[in-house]
């Protein structure tokens, strides 16, 4: 699983014009599942978007997750995260999960993020989505669960 976190101050998703999703301060995710992803790579998954340590303490560090300041996760699936564009100009998609398959451990990935105790939003899946955010820093990292083996 792949996803690119950014901080932010507010973001919201649309769909046909409407707002399906919306958060204040705290993290958007776009979520990029891939061929191969399992229950340990959720889990992994979960818990780093649940606890990751990027807004700034009273010093000023970069000490608190989400939960901490009162903030909440929104995550948006996002198939192009898993893309490759290392060979020639058009990007490919092959290492991306199956959508009968990435549907449900989506769905599974917002629950296991809601059990730890943050407030989750979520964008629509396989929906063409309009994503507003203002980046809060700009802070931006990549989540990558295969770095972690």
């Amino acid at each position: 699983m792949r996803t690119v976190v950014q901080r932010v101050t507010s973001a919201s998703v649309v769909v046909e014009g409407r707002a399906v999703a919306e958060i204040g301060r705290g993290l958007l995710a776009l979520v990029g599942l891939e061929a191969g992803d399992d229950d340990a790579t959720l889990a992994w998954t979960a818990e780093k978007l649940a606890f990751l340590r990027v807004f700034e303490d009273g010093a000023g560090k970069m000490n608190l997750a989400a939960g901490e300041i009162g903030g909440s996760i929104l995550l948006v699936p996002n198939f192009t995260v898993a893309g490759s564009a290392a060979k020639g100009r058009r990007p490919s998609f092959d290492g991306a999960m199956k959508p009968d398959q990435a549907r449900p451990m989506f769905e599974r990935l917002v629950e296991a993020v809601r059990a730890h105790g943050v407030p989750v939003q979520a964008g629509v899946f396989g929906a063409d989505m309009a994503v507003t955010l203002v980046n809060d820093g700009p802070v931006t990292l990549i989540l990558d669960s295969r770095a972690s083996t």
